[in-house]
């Protein structure tokens, strides 16, 4: 009888440490955490993305979205993940559709979707912007001790007080940009820095492949004359380092391949990169494929299915550190370091449903899940492979030199070659094997009319950049592959 209480006191001693175990360890399946999971409701179906990630006040906060505005969704918000893993969703949420993150320093605030985060973890909702699908949030140019820019996905582009909260509109960018009429606004992202402001928009489908128009958008302003167009073509990206060399560094794509513009000392120059995959090759197929600074820095860069480790420093005026880490499929609005880890935010599931027909009756639950890890998991990934070039039947002048395409980091390269000219065009591959843009003949190939050919770089062999050029006028293809 007296080995009964001894017994019970074993089994709550037990039962106490399991129910702690299950509170501070919850399960984990290769990085995922299902219990973080954070869902939207069944009606209306519709889109339940990660927009946004950010380390702040003692936690980690998460904003998501919707397809598009509370109209098509209900069920997301503002979420916060304390130090012991647990996720609870803010009293002050809104459904709507948010991708913007950025820390106002003067004021102390973080600025996350439509709210205003102090360091004590106070939120303040910016009322004007539950009707606005957020891409971006830019420091100010004129006033940043007390204001903010915001740039939505439909083009609008305001100032912030972020003392008062007040919502002033200064442009429409459909209009400012001189958008093709009946394309489709899909601005993504903004980044303030060499006193200019820098914003994209992404919009790209059939009409721009086939060349009927352009409508993606690169472009800049000073805060004082007009808007200045940079790229007529989809961009996804723009980022700012902040310390050593401080590129801008923007990444977008055409038919041919990514395409990644980089501000150094003044001047914006212009480089190709492969594409990881080409299931990111239309407007809405994109989300936001972010550069971030994840280890003190140094910044990764996600880009049309491929991660890049870029540096900050630009020797000789040029982006010296960039490489790929690897490929992957997953879709990613957003990631960040926090409390010694990787996050990776996700898009898993998106069944939309915005009139009578369901888009995607295969796809259930709306949800967003997040992965932790460490950055150098990364390489555990799969390998870099890619898919690109510098031309696609692009007329092309005699010696006249194609933008410089990334070499380094790949396995196995291979170029494929043909032309429109009546006449032999002998195809010239120069490289810069050290990437500080000294670049040298390393081989020519003769290409007769109507005659496709291809080369296979040796096993051994890798430069950090390459480039071609072509002895006379034609219209001409150049496309890259690795494997």
């Amino acid at each position: 009888m007296k080995s009964k209480p001894v017994l019970i006191v074993i089994l709550l001693f037990a039962f106490s440490n399991l129910t702690g175990q299950e509170i501070n360890n919850p399960l984990n399946i290769s990085g995922v955490i299902p219990s973080l999971t954070m869902t939207a409701n069944h009606y209306p179906r519709t889109e339940a993305g990660i927009g946004a990630l950010m380390p702040w006040a003692n936690r980690l906060w998460a904003v998501t979205y919707v397809a598009h505005l509370s109209p098509t969704g209900s069920g997301t918000g503002l979420y916060e993940i304390d130090n012991n893993l647990q996720l609870k969703k803010h009293p002050a949420s809104v459904v709507g559709t948010y991708a913007n993150r950025l820390i106002h320093t003067q004021s102390m605030q973080l600025a996350i979707g439509p709210y205003l985060i102090d360091t004590l973890g106070n939120v303040r909702l910016i009322e004007e912007f539950k009707k606005h699908r957020l891409a971006a949030t830019m420091t100010h140019l004129t006033d940043p001790q007390n204001k903010l820019y915001y740039l939505a996905m439909e083009g609008e582009f305001f100032e912030v007080d972020v003392h008062t909260l007040e919502v002033k509109q200064l442009f429409q960018l459909m209009d400012e940009l001189k958008e093709p009429k009946g394309s489709k606004p899909h601005f993504k992202s903004g980044f303030t820095a060499h006193a200019r402001v820098v914003v994209c928009n992404n919009s790209y489908n059939t009409q721009d492949f086939n060349g009927e128009w352009n409508a993606g958008r690169l472009a800049e302003w000073d805060g004082k004359g007009d808007w200045k167009i940079l790229e007529e073509t989809a961009f996804t990206e723009v980022w700012a380092a902040g310390s050593f060399g401080q590129p801008i560094i923007a990444t977008g794509w055409d038919k041919i391949s990514v395409i990644m513009r980089v501000f150094v000392n003044g001047e914006w120059k212009r480089y190709r990169l492969p594409k990881g995959s080409r299931t990111f090759d239309q407007t809405s197929c994109t989300e936001w494929m972010r550069i971030r600074e994840v280890e003190t820095e140094r910044a990764l860069m996600d880009c049309h299915g491929l991660f890049y480790e870029i540096g900050m420093h630009t020797y000789g005026n040029e982006l010296w550190a960039i490489r790929p880490v690897s490929s992957h499929l997953r879709v990613i609005p957003d990631f960040c370091s926090w409390r010694g880890m990787l996050v990776l935010g996700g898009n898993q599931a998106t069944p939309m449903k915005f009139g009578p027909q369901d888009r995607n009756p295969l796809a259930g639950q709306p949800q967003a899940g997040l992965w932790f890890g460490k950055t150098d998991d990364l390489w555990k990934f799969g390998k870099p492979t890619g898919f690109g070039g510098v031309w696609y039947q692009t007329e092309v002048k005699k010696n006249e030199v194609s933008d410089p395409y990334l070499m380094t980091g790949f396995n196995k390269k291979s170029i494929h070659l043909y032309h429109d000219s009546n006449e032999t065009v002998e195809f010239t591959i120069q490289t810069d094997f050290m990437g500080n843009g000294d670049f040298q003949d390393f081989h020519k190939i003769s290409v007769t009319p109507e005659e496709y050919v291809h080369y296979e770089f040796p096993d051994a062999y890798s430069a950090h950049w390459m480039r071609l050029s072509v002895n006379q006028n034609c219209s001409a293809t150049a496309i890259v592959i690795y494997i």
